[in-house]
C-alpha cells in the first residue's frame, strides 16, 4: 500500500470509531419535545425519553392508563390523551435497546437495562435517594434529557 492509501484507511477508520462513539453516547430523545407529555407524566416521574421504548410499547402503556404501574394516571381530556400518545408513537425507540423491551413495558425489565446494571446491588436500589431503579435521575444528571452517559453517572451514597 502506498503511504496515501494507509493514511485514508487510517483517516477513514478514526472517523468510524468517532461516529460510532457519537452514536454510543448520543441521547434518546427526539428533535423536538411535547410539553404536554413533560407536563403530564413528569407530574409523577421523570418523563422517560420516548426513544426508550418502541412504539408497541408506548401504545400499551397509554392504553393501561387507568392501572399504570398501580397508580390511575388517566388523562380526562381525549385531545391531550391523542397528542401525547401519538407523539410517543411517532417518537418511540426503534433500535435494538428499544427493541428488547420485554413484554410488560417496563424499562427496567429489558434486557439492556439488566446488562448495564447488572453490578449495581439491591441495596444501592433502596437507597432513601435512589428508591428504585425506575428512578433514573437519581444517577444520571442528563437522563431527562436522553442522556444516559455512563462517564457521567454520580451513585449518591445515601
Amino acid at each position: 500500500m502506498t503511504p496515501l492509501i494507509r493514511s485514508l484507511c487510517a483517516v477513514l477508520m478514526l472517523g468510524a470509531a468517532v461516529v460510532a462513539t457519537a452514536r454510543a453516547d448520543a441521547p434518546i430523545q427526539p428533535r423536538t419535545d411535547l410539553p404536554a407529555y413533560k407536563q403530564e407524566c413528569a407530574a409523577c416521574h421523570m418523563a422517560y425519553p420516548a426513544g426508550l421504548l418502541p412504539a408497541q410499547s408506548w401504545k400499551k402503556i397509554m392504553e393501561a392508563l387507568p392501572k399504570h404501574y398501580g397508580t390511575d394516571a388517566s388523562i380526562d381530556d381525549a385531545t391531550l390523551l391523542a397528542s401525547i400518545a401519538n407523539w410517543l408513537q411517532a417518537n418511540g425507540g426503534t433500535y435494538r435497546r428499544a427493541t428488547e423491551i420485554t413484554a410488560s413495558s417496563r424499562i427496567t425489565d429489558s434486557a439492556w437495562f439488566v446488562r448495564k446494571h447488572h453490578e449495581v446491588s439491591n441495596d444501592v436500589w433502596k437507597r432513601a435517594s435512589i428508591k428504585n431503579a425506575s428512578n433514573c435521575i437519581a444517577c444520571h444528571s442528563g437522563a431527562e434529557h436522553g442522556n444516559f452517559d455512563e462517564h457521567a453517572v454520580q451513585i449518591p451514597k445515601k
